[in-house]
Order: C-alpha cells, then structure tokens, then sequence
C-alpha cells in the first residue's frame, strides 16, 4: 500500500497570526492549558524547538492515544506554515512509518483565516493502513481545532 495523502481546509475568525501563535508556537503550553481533559502535557525531548525537536505529547489518562512522538522538519514563522511528523505513538502507530503534517495559515478576506492542512500516511512495508482509523483521527483532529476556536473566541484577549 502507498502513502495516503489528504488535504483540508478549515475556515476561522481568527486571524493567522494568533492561529499561529496558539497552534504553532505556544502550542506546548497553550493547548494542555485550554483543553486539559484531552492534552495532558507536551515536553521536548530532543532539540531546542527549531527543526529536528522530538517532542512527546501526553494524552489524558481516559483517552484511546495515550502519547504521540512529533519532529518538526520545519517552521516558517513570516508565512505561517509549520510542518512536523508523528513518529511515534501508542496504540496506532503500529502500522505506519510516520505521518507528515502541512499545515498554511492564510489570511482571509474578513480578517480571519483559512487553514490549509496536508496529511501523508506513509505505512509500514507490509503495513496495512486502516482508513476508518484516519478519518476517525481527523474528525478527532478537528474537534480539537474547533474548541480552541471556540475558546479564542470567547477569550479574544487571550494569546494576543
């Protein structure tokens, strides 16, 4: 089976700057402290934040994922894009290589923006990638998205 690619574009309010901001750059100490009961805590374990960082984030005690190992392979703070792969994970890991994220932040016409996203599953020889398991990750993926939406709505002072 070859890599599956999928793309995603999402819609927000919010300007790319603070999108950024929040899911890129404080992204350590920024998501945990919005949404605790789904990220429990995110640590460098090799690197210094810039390109080739191995972080590991930890997922609260009652959820499916407990951890994730992410690389960052790049960031690109003028342009609003970041790229990093998951490289390492319990349980769904088990089938796949990696998983390589794009993510552009581009600003829209009514002062939000527009998130761009390209996903790549590149499986294991032999490995079977179980699609179901993708789309259910995405949609888990974008619940994330939305109550950090939600939550800079409500808080437009925040993160500024």
């Amino acid at each position: 089976m070859g890599v599956l690619t999928f793309e995603r574009e999402m819609a927000t309010a919010i300007p790319p700057t603070k999108m950024f901001k929040v899911f890129v750059l404080e992204a350590d100490t920024a998501i945990p402290k919005i949404l605790p009961q789904v990220v429990k805590n995110v640590e460098i374990i090799e690197g210094n934040g810039g390109p080739g960082t191995i972080k590991k984030t930890s997922f609260a005690e009652d959820r499916e994922v407990k951890y994730i190992k992410t690389q960052i392979d790049a960031t690109d703070k003028d342009n609003f894009t970041h790229c990093y792969s998951a490289i390492g994970g319990d349980p769904w890991m088990d089938a796949l290589e990696k998983v390589s994220y794009e993510i552009k932040m581009v600003s829209s016409s009514d002062g939000g923006s527009i998130i761009k996203t390209t996903t790549k599953h590149y499986p294991k020889e032999n490995g079977e990638i179980d699609e179901d398991q993708i789309k259910i990750g995405a949609e888990k993926a974008l619940a994330l998205f939305k109550a950090v939406e939600a939550y800079l709505l409500a808080n437009p002072d925040a993160y500024n």
